[in-house]
């Protein structure tokens, strides 16, 4: 009985109205897996574009809980989001390594490391865009 065990936490911080902070405690598995992704889907219903993702509670994790990341991360995309993993325990950081996730999520080792990342990906449209207006403007036809 796993559920039994080592139950799943799920706490749900709002540092800025479109950033939710999901700070997460137990194994993140096939059996814990579900209530994970249900309190992802809850904050993207909610209209939340960034989400940092606690897991220094996380002692363990397996392809269950790098699937409702790499998903969560590919809806977030859509809406100009991000993900950003927050200081994960040394097992889970290994098998982000080891699969390629923390390519693809940026890994931060706090909440204000990966704040400071969020503020960075929103001035950057604003920089693409006011360096390519003129670029095209100049452009014959």
């Amino acid at each position: 009985m796993p559920i039994a065990q080592n139950p799943l936490s799920v706490e749900v911080e709002l540092p800025r109205e479109d950033v939710a902070l999901i700070t997460v405690g137990g194994y993140l598995d096939v059996d814990t897996a579900t209530e994970f992704q249900a309190h992802l889907a809850n904050q993207l219903h909610h209209g939340r574009r960034h989400f940092l993702l606690d897991l220094s509670g996380v002692p363990f994790m397996d392809s269950s809980g790098m699937n409702i990341i790499l998903r969560v991360y590919q809806e977030t995309r859509k809406n100009a989001g991000s993900v950003h993993v927050i200081n994960p325990a040394p097992a889970v950081r290994r098998i982000l390594d080891l699969t390629g996730v923390s390519i693809t999520v940026p890994v931060s080792q706090s909440v204000e490391e990966a704040l400071e990342r969020v503020d960075r990906l929103a001035d950057e449209p604003e920089e693409q865009a006011a360096g390519d207006a003129p670029d095209q403007g100049g452009q014959p036809a």
